[in-house]
């Protein structure tokens, strides 16, 4: 990385950085109970808790994006319903009534921001396909160049594709570009990879192994440091220069092998 790079894009991840879900909950969405019990009325309610449990697990058991089919599968079959019905499916996989996501309210001025000052940006993000279309209905899509889901790449981060693939969007090398997520492992993989990189932190501790900020107003000096002087000197007083930035130089990963996978992983 040259000193006179700076940051010429941002690579966002999406929930915890610039996303909340309505209801407080990610997994499953809000209305998940209210579905099921709609569709079967004998649930036994108290066993939520332990499908929510087993549903968890089933998303973290592998490290591409599950199908969202087999996902509601194994809550259901917690429930004791072991063959649902394609209605029911149906609706849990269709479109919320209402939004299942809302922006948080330091989002829209950060990006705005960023967008007049001509940065790069787009999302790296774990995630269904369709991300996008949740974003296009907050009224937030336009600001990124696109989107990098796992499901569609069939890959999770920390997988270097998922970086690439978000730099790419941007035409950037990663040393041009900061990567923001609310996990600190992810950001020291991107880091280890060539990007600069901060978690965002909104509640708890920061951590020791990356830099960290707690609210994305805290990025625009970052990146307005960067545009002045090169690459982020650091996120906070007690984060050195080599902290942020790697000197590591890393190839990246023959383009055939980041080509979207439409299968459903």
């Amino acid at each position: 990385m040259t000193d006179d790079q700076g940051i010429r894009g941002v690579l966002f991840d999406s929930g915890g950085v610039l996303i909340g879900p309505v209801g407080g909950r990610w997994n499953p969405r809000y209305d998940f109970e209210s579905i099921v019990v709609e569709h079967y009325p004998e649930t036994r309610v108290e066993l939520f808790p332990k499908a929510f449990a087993v549903g968890q697990r089933t998303l973290d058991a592998t490290t591409t994006t599950v199908n969202r089919t087999v996902y509601h599968r194994a809550m259901l079959q917690v429930l004791g319903i072991d063959e649902p019905s394609e209605a029911l499916l149906h609706e849990l996989e269709a479109p919320a009534a209402g939004p299942t996501i809302e922006p948080f309210p330091d989002v829209r001025p950060v990006l705005d921001q960023l967008q007049a000052w001509g940065v790069g940006m787009s999302v790296v993000s774990d995630n269904w396909a369709g991300l996008e279309l949740g974003y296009r209905a907050l009224g937030i899509e336009h600001y990124f160049a696109g989107f990098v889901i796992s499901e569609v790449l069939g890959c999770c981060k920390p997988d270097p594709r998922m970086y690439a693939a978000g730099s790419d969007l941007l035409g950037l090398d990663p040393g041009e570009c900061l990567f923001i997520d609310d996990d600190p492992e992810l950001v020291s993989a991107a880091i280890q990879l060539g990007y600069q990189g901060v978690a965002l932190i909104r509640v708890g501790q920061h951590p020791a192994t990356v830099p960290a900020i707690t609210t994305l107003d805290e990025l625009l000096p970052l990146v307005a440091g960067a545009r002045r002087s090169g690459p982020v000197a650091g996120a906070r007083e007690d984060c050195p220069p080599s902290d942020l930035t790697s000197s590591r130089s890393h190839e990246r990963t023959n383009a055939d092998s980041r080509a979207a996978d439409s299968t459903p992983a």
